[in-house]
């Protein structure tokens, strides 16, 4: 028999999901190498943000995203929420590598919308156990949802790529 979450180590936990999401940052931050070159190709709205402004969000928002799983797992989360929480992840993840490294805008969009969707149910299904887990999801899912209509108005001002 296992112990339960709250009996386990917890900074170990909690080290496992700065691991996790850590991972997840360092294989975008390589997939987005060329990212401000490529973000500055594109016609931009008027309320798009400076390239600059992205690499200190994220790491805000990947610091918050990881808290937010461990604040979860402390509760002895449900097996639904932490699916839910590494399928985001990889949406996040395939995102990055779709908008910057591959060009696609078009794909990049169904993938974000995706995301945005699976974030919405990871706090749903962090909510019914954590409402500090869930709270704490609310400003990576703003963000994403801001990214989403820029993603939108990017291939709206610059066709099909």
């Amino acid at each position: 028999m296992t112990a339960p979450t709250h009996r386990r180590n917890p900074w170990l936990m909690l080290a496992v999901f700065f691991g996790l999401v850590g991972v997840i940052a360092l294989v975008g931050a390589l997939a987005a190498t060329t990212a401000p070159d490529a973000y500055n190709r594109y016609a931009l709205p008027e309320w798009a943000p400076p390239s600059s402004l992205f690499s200190p969000v994220w790491t805000v928002l990947y610091v918050v995203l990881a808290f937010a799983g461990w604040v979860y797992w402390r509760t002895d989360g449900e097996n639904q929420g932490f699916a839910a929480y590494g399928i985001g992840l990889l949406f996040n993840l395939m995102w990055i590598s779709l908008f910057f490294a591959g060009g696609s805008t078009q794909v990049a969009c169904v993938d974000i919308v995706l995301l945005d969707f699976t974030v919405i149910v990871t706090i749903a299904l962090f909510y019914r156990r954590s409402r500090t887990a869930a709270l704490l999801l609310l400003p990576y899912l703003a963000w994403l949802l801001y990214t989403t209509a820029l993603n939108v108005a990017i291939i709206a001002l610059n066709g099909v790529p």
